[in-house]
């Protein structure tokens, strides 16, 4: 017998709920998707109608589900329960989690891959040098509750020649030696990630935000080196309806195109590779990665001189959040080289955490 719910939320949070819990659940059926604001939203969602809250009659006996930011979620509740519902679950950063980990098992199982995550593996016994750069900013805004750096984190300042103001005293900055700190406002943490590319010396590199970190063991480095693994990527996200028609939808669509004419001249066959892998739906969000020395290196090798073609066809973008489109392609573009390189790296993911 099918169980019937509701998703509060229309967007890609609910939309990719309704994926996971579709997936998961086959036996779930979801009547609807609710909202209760103004904002323009689509009359169906594969098929499910989008309905206003206070629209037609609506079965408070179903269990709702509330997809969307967490910041509304305490509002949101008490509205429903004002409604009528009784069995609300917020969708939190750690139910997320759960099902988007249970997701990609049983995605991964189904394509005849291994969903491998780097707490499931043995142990060496050895220690490489590693270090997890933790890219931060003059401009972020500050944490409610402070954050310590674990063994491995070291802090970097990012885009520090666009600023007089330090973060702390002696902090490593994106500044020195071969760096790219001054386009930190197109390429936000991509200019830690040149300066790790060009000027860092450990056998194993990563970069992580201020917000978000990777939840890793405390032998994660013995662990990489124990069972060959080349790189530690965050676990995928999926995305509606592609990773192609996401980008466009949310961004320029033309800085897309041209990404891929750059890849087209580089090579055919990967530019028809990269175009099946973006009609996709899942990718390692944030620009954030461990990975040995030599594997890095390859990757922004092929990574950077893509990058800056497009932000010099693209230029500068009035809009602040708009002009750091060379980051938000760098996301896609790091995904699809793992991909084309999977016979030769051996990837596992790790999950992130997001700090408030």
């Amino acid at each position: 017998m099918d169980e019937k719910i509701y998703i509060f939320g229309a967007h890609s949070r609910a939309q990719t709920l309704a994926v996971y819990l579709q997936a998961l659940y086959p036996e779930m059926k979801i009547e609807a998707f609710l909202y209760n604001n103004e904002e323009k939203n689509p009359k169906k969602i594969g098929g499910i109608p989008v309905l206003f809250l206070d629209e037609g009659k609506l079965c408070t006996e179903f269990p709702i589900y509330i997809g969307t930011r967490g910041i509304y979620h305490k509002d949101l509740t008490e509205r429903l329960r004002n409604v009528g519902f009784e069995k609300i679950y917020p969708v939190t950063v750690e139910l997320d989690l759960r099902i988007r980990n249970e997701y990609l098992k049983k995605y991964f199982a189904d394509s005849g891959e291994e969903f491998a995550k780097i707490e499931n593996l043995e142990n060496a016994g050895k220690d490489p040098s590693a270090v997890v750069y933790v890219a931060r900013s003059a401009y972020d805004r500050p944490l409610k509750a402070p954050y310590e750096p674990v063994f491995y984190e070291k802090e970097i300042q990012a885009g520090t020649v666009l600023t007089a103001e330090r973060l702390a005293e002696g902090i490593l900055t994106d500044a020195g030696g071969d760096n790219i700190s001054d386009r930190n406002r197109q390429f936000c943490e991509l200019t830690a990630l040149y300066w790790i590319w060009k000027n860092a010396r450990e056998d194993i590199v990563g970069l992580a935000h201020y917000r978000r970190h990777f939840i890793l063991p405390e032998d994660w480095k013995e662990r990489m080196l124990c069972n060959q693994v080349d790189v530690i990527l965050p676990v995928p996200l999926y995305v509606a309806p592609d990773l192609e028609e996401n980008y466009k939808a949310r961004h320029e669509a033309s800085d897309w195109e041209y990404m891929m004419e750059c890849v087209k001249e580089q090579d055919m066959r990967m530019y028809r590779q990269a175009a099946e892998f973006f009609k996709g739906n899942l990718y390692s969000p944030c620009n954030m990665l461990i990975a040995r020395r030599e594997v890095l290196d390859e990757l922004c090798v092929w990574l950077f001189p893509i990058l800056f073609k497009v932000a010099e066809h693209g230029g500068q973008k009035e809009d602040g959040y708009q002009n750091r489109y060379p980051g938000f392609l760098s996301e896609r573009l790091i995904t699809f080289f793992f991909h084309m390189n999977k016979g030769r790296f051996k990837v596992v993911y790790a999950d992130k955490n997001f700090l408030q």
